[in-house]
């Protein structure tokens, strides 16, 4: 009897970032889908667990996947600080890999790392590539504020962010940082400088909504700058008052007009295959299909062997080079990806729905940003106050 691949998934399918959790699962049932639902002759099982963001929930649903549901690997999980919970849960667990989902903290993988962990999926800093020289150099702001939740993943964000548009000569005025399920934004933009320029946004979902809505309100506002997440379409298919994202220049690692023929079809089968959607794949559908496919990749190659402790699969995904929807994906020595980020503009189709469309696309970004590693590190683990320009 051919036995099963036994495939557990972490994604946050309760709290604010459920929209996001649920578009990661239909991207690994994408990359699933690819392979006819099975892989080197085996059938693959899905089992998800829900979460909710936080790291102890994570990585109780994590040491469920692996001890009591006896999954072969995992795929996920979402949040930042669910990544770090994660990965330390696999340092101890050497004889099974995990698969980063989306999880976009700046030391998953640079900082501690543990040899059987794996990201294909751009972190927090990579994410905003261009987008802090694109704030200096085309937009002309010099002083800015930063507003994100206050936890590893916009912390990445804005220290991304800074190490591009400070080294301009950009100044960062002040950091707001806001805990995540924030609804009342108005002592936030009651104390924003009146000297500033712009605002980078480094929310994602329901509290990107909140924020934008009230943020609508204000007279003379200041311009926006999007993080990682706050233009995903997680965000602009929530409708109504996001129209106010409309010109708002932001950084991820899709842009929904990519010219790329893969892209398309991403897109195609993506809106094809799920009635409960956004009106394209968001990021997140991407990184967790990265990140699965990558596996399901890795196993074909090997012929599904996974003994002596998942020798073969570790080895065939630390070498593996995807070709993905959004260009080339590798990884480097520290396991965390090599890919391609976009600085996009979010602009309205004729049809009524918002998307975001390419101004410029960065490749080959690494954790580093391009610095060299010894001096990337000296900068220290990006937290509220760090980096300090």
């Amino acid at each position: 009897m051919t036995r099963s691949i036994r495939i557990g998934v972490l994604a946050t399918l309760y709290g604010p970032f459920e929209h996001m959790g649920k578009d990661g699962l239909r991207g690994v049932e994408l990359a699933v889908n690819e392979f006819g639902g099975a892989v080197a002759g085996c059938p693959i099982e899905l089992y998800p667990m829900g979460t909710i963001g936080a790291p102890d929930v994570a990585e109780e649903a994590v040491q469920a996947l692996i001890e009591e549901t006896q999954v072969d690997f995992v795929v996920g999980p979402l949040s930042g600080n669910e990544g770090l919970a994660v990965r330390n849960y696999a340092s101890l667990h050497q004889d099974h890999v995990f698969l980063n989902g989306s999880s976009g903290a700046q030391e998953l993988t640079i900082h501690d790392m543990t040899p059987n962990f794996f990201n294909f999926s751009l972190n927090g800093v990579q994410v905003v590539a261009g987008v802090g020289r694109y704030a200096y150099n085309v937009l002309g702001y010099r002083k800015v504020v930063t507003l994100g939740e206050d936890y590893f993943y916009p912390y990445a964000q804005v220290g991304g962010f800074m190490l591009e548009y400070c080294r301009l000569g950009g100044k960062v005025l002040h950091k707001y940082w806001v805990p995540m399920g924030t609804y009342d934004f108005s002592e936030v933009i009651a104390t924003i400088p009146s000297d500033a320029d712009a605002i980078f946004v480094a929310l994602g979902g329901m509290d990107a909504v909140s924020f934008l809505r009230q943020y609508e309100q204000v007279r003379n506002p200041k311009p926006l700058i999007g993080g990682g997440i706050t233009t995903d379409q997680t965000v602009l298919s929530e409708g109504g008052a996001t129209e106010y994202l409309l010109g708002m220049v932001g950084g991820g690692p899709t842009a929904d007009d990519n010219p790329d023929p893969l892209w398309h079809q991403f897109v195609h089968a993506y809106q094809t295959q799920f009635d409960e959607r956004c009106n394209f794949p968001s990021s997140f559908a991407l990184q967790y299909y990265l990140n699965a496919k990558a596996g399901l990749v890795a196993l074909e190659s090997i012929g599904g062997d996974l003994s002596k402790g998942q020798a073969k699969f570790k080895q065939a995904l630390s070498s593996l080079k995807l070709k993905g929807p959004c260009g080339l994906v590798s990884l480097d020595q520290h396991h965390g990806a090599i890919g391609s980020s976009f600085v996009t503009v979010v602009k309205k189709h004729s049809s009524g729905i918002l998307y975001r469309s390419l101004l410029e696309v960065s490749e080959n970004v690494t954790q580093t940003m391009g610095l060299p590693e010894k001096e990337y590190l000296a900068l220290g683990r990006f937290d509220q106050n760090t980096p300090n320009f």
